[in-house]
């Protein structure tokens, strides 16, 4: 610490501690020449206030310092196959505005991002903000995505996408960086950051048009080698062969689970039903048929979940997406599997829940992806001036 930085100094403050310069010269062990020059240029840039709040014993009160969240505004977009949830946020994800409307992301990028750019532009306008007060992008789309690049690759829900250089075409209009990410891993995030920062090993199951699963390891997303790490929708689910899955595959997961497959089936005997919303509808107004339904998806994802268990060894499992509204139906058939497949020692203290965020987990999660892009001390660093 004795070589802390800027963005260091900022990093030890993010916690909402307001702290004095002998604190942080005790913490960091720097010369107060050097902290004075650092927190200079932090205040500089707003990353830091003078603390007004901070009593003191006696005598004339330091000046304190704490970190100031409202230093740049972060946008956030969750993107689903047929919905979409847009929000502006302060770096401590806090959600200013937000707004959601339907949006068929088979219409392609352009029409999309279009869309995305209008409503972030009336968005800034509701809070008083503009383009210039933004830090970063945060983006969650329903598909595949290299997360290096940003772009989706070959995404099965998403015609006209594959490859597409999203960060390129929205940051080149929004004039600051935008992080893309598939939507389940944004929803991992987002649930771990403000449900359960204190949980080391976490799995998030989305379950919606599709199935997708984000896992948290020691704290940290973990995307895999590429960013295709929890693709669980198409595991190959047995005794399903003979329902073909959009991907190409048979017995897909997705395919016999996810909220479009038992929308179809519910058609197939008479029931209008469009999507996951309308099964979670017709569980909630007793229809027995669609209440089977779901908790025939819960064992089905359950053993799929049950091989996660064994391998992984979670401590959480959050279920959210729209299936998630159909409550303890789907999840007690979630539990049924898991708890009769797993290792016991696995499912020990073995946590299996609905999201605490619900449908805001993937726009506070798409907020937590910039924040800790743009408030890494390396990031900082770069953007401060001594």
């Amino acid at each position: 610490m004795a070589h802390a930085t800027a963005g260091t100094l900022l990093s030890i403050l993010r916690d909402g501690q307001a702290r004095t310069r002998a604190e942080l010269i005790e913490l960091t062990g720097l010369a107060r020449s050097t902290l004075s020059q650092r927190l200079d240029a932090l205040l500089l840039h707003r990353w830091i206030l003078p603390a007004e709040d901070v009593v003191h014993s006696k005598g004339r009160p330091p000046i304190a310092f704490a970190f100031n969240p409202r230093a740049k505004i972060v946008l956030a977009a969750d993107l689903g196959v047929s919905r979409a949830r847009l929000a502006i946020t302060d770096l401590h994800g806090t959600i200013l505005t937000q707004r959601t409307a339907d949006l068929a992301v088979d219409s392609g990028p352009e029409h999309c991002l279009s869309w995305l750019l209008e409503t972030f532009t009336e968005l800034l306008a509701e809070c008083g903000h503009g383009l210039a007060d933004v830090c970063g992008v945060g983006l969650g789309l329903p598909g595949p995505v290299e997360h290096e690049t940003g772009r989706p690759v070959n995404p099965p829900l998403m015609p006209g996408w594959n490859g597409f250089p999203v960060p390129d075409w929205l940051g080149s209009r929004i004039g600051a960086p935008v992080l893309v990410d598939n939507d389940v891993n944004i929803m991992a995030l987002g649930e771990h950051w403000s449900a359960s920062p204190a949980t080391r090993h976490l799995v998030f199951v989305k379950i919606g048009t599709g199935i997708g699963c984000g896992i948290i390891s020691k704290g940290r997303l973990h995307r895999g080698a590429r960013g295709a790490a929890g693709d669980i929708g198409h595991i190959r689910v047995p005794a399903a062969d003979h329902v073909q899955c959009h991907c190409g595959n048979p017995g897909c997961l997705e395919a016999v689970a996810g909220g479009r497959a038992l929308a179809a089936r519910l058609r197939e005997g008479g029931v209008e039903a469009a999507g996951g919303r309308d099964v979670v509808r017709l569980v909630r107004a007793g229809n027995t048929w669609a209440t089977r339904l779901v908790r025939q998806s819960g064992r089905d994802i359950g053993l799929v979940l049950a091989s996660m268990v064994n391998f992984f060894n979670p401590s959480q499992i959050v279920i959210g997406g729209d299936l998630a509204g159909a409550g303890d139906h789907l999840i007690a058939g979630v539990r049924e599997v898991i708890y009769g497949r797993s290792l016991p020692l696995a499912t020990q203290r073995l946590d299996i829940r609905a999201s605490a965020l619900a449908d805001r987990a993937g726009v506070t999660g798409a907020a937590v992806m910039v924040i800790e892009h743009v408030l890494a001390p390396d990031a900082v660093d770069q953007t401060v001036t001594f």
